[in-house]
């Protein structure tokens, strides 16, 4: 049955997060470091209102765009958060925010295009890219710049057929950001070859130290940037599977007739949470977002000492809820220490290449998760490096 198969879909390698995810399910005993989703509970009042639209018989497709009521306080929540003007008629709500991206990219590219992707970064971009008929193209980011996207970087990696760069900031796995300074020094970089932006920003109410800044905030960048957001890290809310990505407004039209064709809309009770989740200027809602963002400071502290202490030389996330730390002083991959961390502490962690080569000495660690899990898996790997380098 192969000769069935795509032949981009046979070549695609399966995810080496999902891999551990499975190993770790069927382990007695062992802690899993590899989820990247909040261990928050999503907030009563969301959840309620979830259950009230249901109660409703609010069970109906809502428009293919998403709730109207919605799309306003999304639209209002970008500007009052991070100054950006979406308006509501070019806002899609979308099934998380991996719709966004797929979207995107399939409204993007054509055979030979080129899309950048700064490395390490989220697992799906290269797939997704490779899917839509583009050819993804590395970015190697390195830790002693920040894991960040640097002018030089990107005049070396253009060519006539790049069309559009990914910016994952805050980034997964490596918790980097970049700041205003940095995106404005890649900002004319961008206009001056005419590039694309596609900006990934679903840690954006995760940071520590400072506040998110979107680079389609920048004068002259809005009108070239596709922003994709969402609620499921702010707002602890990752089985709901809502989102939503903003464009200009001809990119907003093909986002828009792929959305209407292959998902219609949103789940209609994720919008009502979701809704619930912006109303009356989100006050109270962020109170539970703070709180969040404040544990995981605590835990990010942690877990950077610590790795830093056991010759695993980590550098400091400045958003996300992951840590990055290197494996090289230990000789080995992030893989094999990944591999013989599982069998010998039973912790699981991610290998640093699932991210892209680039991330071939590292391995990544979620946070998000208990001080007392945490506590425990720390002592375990502790023992793990002590026995075995």
């Amino acid at each position: 049955m192969r000769k069935f198969v795509n032949e981009r879909a046979e070549k695609l390698k399966p995810s080496g997060i999902r891999k551990f995810f499975d190993i770790v399910s069927e382990m007695k005993d062992a802690i899993s470091l590899g989820v990247g989703e909040p261990d928050f509970i999503t907030p009563w009042n969301i959840r309620n209102a979830a259950i009230k639209s249901i109660q409703r018989g609010y069970t109906q497709y809502t428009g293919n765009r998403g709730l109207p009521a919605l799309r306003e306080a999304i639209s209002r929540y970008m500007g009052e958060r991070f100054g950006l003007d979406c308006p509501a008629e070019h806002i899609i709500v979308t099934v998380g925010a991996s719709e966004g991206i797929d979207l995107a990219l399939r409204a993007v590219c054509d055979a030979g295009d080129e899309i950048l992707i700064p490395e390490p970064s989220y697992v799906s971009y290269m797939p997704g890219v490779y899917l839509a008929g583009g050819t993804p193209v590395s970015l190697r980011c390195v830790k002693e710049n920040g894991f960040i996207v640097t002018p030089e970087m990107l005049e070396k990696a253009i060519t006539p057929r790049t069309k559009a760069i990914i910016l994952p900031y805050p980034n997964n796995p490596t918790g980097g950001i970049m700041t205003r300074a940095e995106l404005e020094a890649i900002a004319p970089v961008i206009e001056k070859h005419d590039l694309l932006v596609i900006s990934d920003e679903i840690y954006a109410e995760l940071t520590y130290g400072g506040k998110h800044v979107s680079i389609a905030s920048l004068p002259g960048m809005k009108e070239r940037t596709v922003v994709i957001n969402g609620f499921s890290k702010a707002f602890a809310m990752t089985g709901w599977r809502v989102g939503f990505v903003s464009a200009p407004p001809e990119i907003d039209d093909a986002l828009f007739k792929i959305h209407q064709y292959v998902i219609m809309c949103a789940p209609t009770a994720s919008q009502y949470a979701a809704l619930e989740g912006l109303r009356d200027g989100f006050a109270d809602n962020f109170s539970s977002v703070e709180e969040m963002r404040a544990e995981y400071n605590k835990r990010r502290r942690f877990m950077v000492d610590f790795f830093n202490a056991v010759n695993m030389p980590c550098f400091e996330p400045r958003g996300a809820f992951y840590v990055f730390p290197s494996t090289e002083k230990l000789g080995v991959t992030g893989e094999a220490f990944a591999n013989g961390l599982l069998r010998a502490g039973k912790v699981a962690v991610v290998p640093g290449d699932a991210f892209g080569d680039a991330g071939r000495h590292h391995v990544r660690c979620s946070y998000a998760t208990s001080m007392a899990n945490l506590d425990k898996a720390t002592s375990r790997i502790e023992k793990y490096i002590r026995e075995n380098f």
